[in-house]
């Protein structure tokens, strides 16, 4: 039916006879010559019509987004009439066939960036024959082919998990399904194939991964979808840096292979205390080159209790973001900046603008200056490399929580002053604590889940200071987004046990949710781990777009639904009748 690709064609075939097959992309009729851009999914390119063309008058009649195949003479444009902003801008065919498939109805959208997401999502057929659209699906495409050629060469196999399974205790809410066989039982779809693929390597399949649709039931979140993709990968008798080495080499090959980009080798690694303290975020965005500075050892004899409370306390920090030629920033924005902390539990942004660094505490500009001693403004100075033009932000309170809202500032403020660096650039976080408080709730979660292994062996010692514990857990950031996790599985049931317990799972609920894992862990499991990927997070980044929205081909809103085919719906009685439900409206 077709010959060639349109957006394939080049000044090589000139001379040569084509037939295209595609859409009418745009029309200009003017008067004895009518220009038509076709386009498929390779490309656009130009289709002239003659006046004298047997074809003229089908060509009057065509309009956007028909349906077509035309055949022609590909011939070299005039130099003067090149157009470099397109692959093909260098030739056009001259039209001798054309083919009506099918006519287009008025669009209800304008097929450009300026439509909503909301009649684009409900329209979404059309939307994605955008080539925006189809270049995301495209990359997508590549990096899931990159992905399988690299795994399979280096001696995975492809195994699948079950999609109906169990409904487990932590993480996000399930989605369930109701049993029309089992009445009053339910599946779970699963939020991530975890146990399966462990069970994988207690079965000796050695190295597994799998391109796995996973559920959860979230609350809304702007950038979170219910159903998502991820590579899932787990390997047997491997330690923390077997499994780093291999999705490293795995990620590279990747982005190799579907962008050309060559990422460093090795990634930089940071612990997750150090990811906070410097950066105030367990995934920093490393392109962005500010760092937090701690002066608590400089500020802790001022008067100015803001600072030497904190800064005399172990559990609190004094944190500093100095902004390079930031003295411009007017009052109006940093208290812009101060409401915005706010949000993440800060009571107040200092500041101190660096007029004149030679002249010490005489060239500040600042609210708290009446407050430091020489001493103490020459050790921040030295601490923080101040040097005239710079604004200090400074941060004080509870280690974590002035840590992270610091980092978001540094964040912020890096978009706003245009001081993100191009680039790619990744790096691992290590050392995870193992669990962290909910205060009022009063008890424990897990850090990532409740089968990552702690980095000591002893159950007793865990048991006797799990705040203390830090875990055999990592993270690859990217570009400030985290885009895999993953960690050691705890392979010992004694250890699996007393997790469980800290978590608050006694072992009536450990034995009804998790009986076939335990009992697992008693035949000779040898020592594993793995780590998940997002992949739909990857794509976003590869295409350069901000939402994952725009490398998924049918997602669903912020509310979780599908506009196209208006999911979830109302089902009939009968439906309802068999699988044992009653509808009960509130």
């Amino acid at each position: 039916m077709r010959t060639h690709l349109c957006g394939n064609l080049n000044e090589t075939l000139a001379g040569e006879t084509v037939s295209l097959c595609g859409w009418v992309h745009g029309r200009r009729d003017l008067g004895g010559l009518i220009f038509l851009s076709l386009r498929d999914h390779a490309g656009i390119v130009q289709v002239v019509v003659e006046p004298d063309s047997p074809v003229f008058s089908d060509a009057e009649r065509l309009r956007n987004e028909y349906c077509v195949r035309i055949s022609g003479t590909v011939r070299q444009r005039p130099e003067s009439q090149w157009n470099e902003a397109m692959a093909t801008g260098k030739v056009e065919v001259v039209a001798e066939q054309i083919e009506l498939f099918n006519t287009s109805a008025p669009l209800p959208l304008l097929m450009t960036d300026e439509d909503g997401e909301e009649i684009r999502l409900r329209y979404r057929y059309l939307d994605l024959r955008r080539p925006r659209m189809q270049r995301n699906m495209r990359i997508r495409a590549r990096m899931n082919q990159a992905i399988r050629n690299h795994l399979d060469a280096v001696g995975f196999a492809e195994f699948e998990t079950p999609i109906l399974t169990k409904a487990t205790p932590e993480g996000a809410r399930d989605y369930l399904v109701p049993s029309r066989v089992n009445p009053g039982h339910f599946y779970a779809l699963p939020q991530s194939p975890q146990i399966f693929k462990q069970l994988l390597m207690m079965a000796g399949m050695d190295r597994y991964y799998q391109i796995a649709r996973c559920f959860r039931d979230e609350d809304l979140r702007a950038d979170r979808q219910p159903e998502f993709t991820q590579l899932d990968m787990e390997m047997a008798f491997v330690d923390e840096s077997n499994i780093q080495d291999i999705a490293e080499a795995l990620i590279r090959a990747v982005f190799q292979d579907t962008l050309e980009v060559a990422l460093e080798a090795p990634f930089p690694r940071l612990t997750w205390h150090q990811a906070m303290q410097r950066y105030g975020s367990d995934k920093p965005d490393l392109r962005i080159p500010m760092e937090l500075v701690d002066v608590d050892e400089h500020v802790q004899h001022v008067e100015f209790r803001v600072f030497a409370g904190p800064a005399a306390d172990p559990g609190q920090r004094v944190a500093v973001l100095r902004v390079p030629q930031g003295a411009d920033m007017s009052r109006k924005e940093i208290d812009a900046y101060s409401d915005y902390v706010a949000r993440y539990g800060a009571r107040g942004l200092a500041w101190i603008k660096v007029n004149d660094a030679a002249a010490g505490l005489e060239g500040l500009q600042s609210p708290v200056a009446k407050f430091l001693d020489e001493a103490a403004w020459n050790g921040i100075a030295a601490a923080t490399g101040a040097e005239s033009g710079d604004i200090l932000l400074f941060g004080a309170g509870d280690w974590l929580t002035t840590s992270n809202f610091m980092g978001h500032l540094l964040v912020r403020v890096g978009h706003d002053r245009g001081l993100t660096q191009s680039g790619w650039k990744p790096l691992w976080v290590t050392h995870f604590p193992m669990f962290e408080q909910d205060e009022d709730e009063g008890r424990l979660y897990a850090m990532h889940h409740p089968f990552t292994a702690p980095a000591g062996d002893d159950p007793e010692a865990l048991l006797a200071d799990p705040g203390a514990a830090l875990s055999k857990g990592y993270d690859m950031v990217l570009n400030g987004a985290e885009i895999g996790g993953g960690s050691v599985r705890i392979h010992k049931p004694g250890m699996q046990q007393a997790v469980f317990k800290l978590l608050g799972i006694d072992e009536q609920e450990a034995q009804e949710k998790f009986g076939h894992l335990l009992e697992a862990l008693k035949y000779g499991c040898p020592p594993h781990g793995g780590i998940a990927f997002g992949l739909d997070r990857i794509a976003a980044l590869m295409a350069g777009e901000p939402s994952i929205r725009d490398v998924i081909a049918f997602p669903k809103t912020t509310t979780a639904q599908c506009l196209l085919t208006d999911a979830p719906s109302e089902v009939s009685d009968e439906q309802l009748a068999e699988l044992h439900l009653q509808n009960r409206k509130t």
